[in-house]
């Protein structure tokens, strides 16, 4: 295995610099985790609300790395096939008829189980990626069962998975690897020892605002910071359990866009109810927004 990672930034900031150079504004507990991860060559775990930036991360990163983003998506019922290999067995049935006159069963079994004949899924995708290797995104792994946490032990602490028919296969450069986590569930202690840890909260408003700035550079400086400050409100808001979700960061952005363009200059009631639909995702959390606006509006609101 390839001992070295390409890590590009030779400092936490500098790497704080790239990453808002393709459009991630990092805070520095954040990067110092990521600048750790890729230096000590670790997995890193990222837990936190839906919407705080952690598959945004993994995207920005691959981006700054110049490697490829292999994204395994993780849900219940998820099988290790679909995450490490298939045979093709269709392939496989037309070789063996094709030599059944002529090989032996041993020859025609060594025959089928060669490389050419494997689908390769996101875990071996990484393990073989060519140089300078691949970005792993392992996401929302919480949605998984305890078994597929137990079947990722041997790529998160070793970088290699076991294929019966073909033996052990070890990374050809290390893959950077970042798991995300929603916490819907606890996940294994087991995975949490392989990996360094990060809690990602929602952003603070100057960096809400720099979002925002980069994401959406035809909203004016003025309602831009309306916009976050508001976003945060609601999000303060909701340490009452008035929501069931807090807006994201990407509901931000959007909304954002929505506004610039409703040639919106400045934020009121009516246009706030007629954009709550982007903020909330739910008719519930709409329905319990709505009657606060104008408290959210009020200057001395906090």
């Amino acid at each position: 295995m390839n001992q070295t990672t390409m890590l590009q930034a030779s400092s936490i900031d500098e790497l704080i610099a790239q990453l808002a150079d393709v459009g991630y504004q990092a805070e520095r507990r954040l990067a110092t985790a990521l600048f750790l991860s890729l230096k000590l060559q670790r997995p890193l775990l990222l837990e936190g609300e839906p919407g705080v930036g952690k598959t945004e991360l993994a995207k920005a990163l691959a981006q700054v790395l110049n490697k490829q983003l292999i994204r395994l998506q993780c849900y219940d019922g998820m099988e290790q096939r679909e995450a490490l290999y298939e045979w093709n067995y269709a392939a496989q049935l037309l070789h063996m008829r094709a030599a059944h006159d002529q090989s032996t069963s041993d020859a025609i079994e060594r025959e089928v189980y060669q490389e050419k004949y494997l689908i390769r899924r996101p875990l071996l995708q990484a393990l073989q990626a060519p140089a300078p290797g691949a970005v792993l995104l392992i996401d929302e792994v919480d949605r998984a069962d305890e078994p597929f946490e137990a079947f990722l032990l041997e790529y998160l602490g070793e970088y290699q998975i076991s294929i019966p028919e073909l033996g052990t296969i070890k990374a050809q450069t290390t893959p950077v690897t970042i798991l995300t986590s929603n916490r819907t569930r606890d996940l294994n202690d087991a995975i949490k020892r392989r990996c360094l840890y990060h809690w990602m909260e929602y952003p603070e408003h100057e960096r809400e605002l720099a979002i925002v700035r980069a994401k959406v550079p035809q909203a004016s400086i003025d309602l831009a910071q309306q916009v976050a400050t508001f976003v945060g409100r609601v999000r303060s808001q909701n340490n009452l359990h008035t929501f069931e979700r807090s807006p994201a960061i990407a509901e931000t952005v959007e909304w954002a866009r929505a506004l610039v363009a409703l040639d919106t200059h400045s934020l009121n009631r009516q246009v706030i109810e007629d954009t709550a639909g982007i903020l909330f995702k739910q008719r519930e959390d709409v329905d319990a927004f709505i009657p606060l606006i104008e408290e959210l509006l009020a200057p001395e609101a906090t």
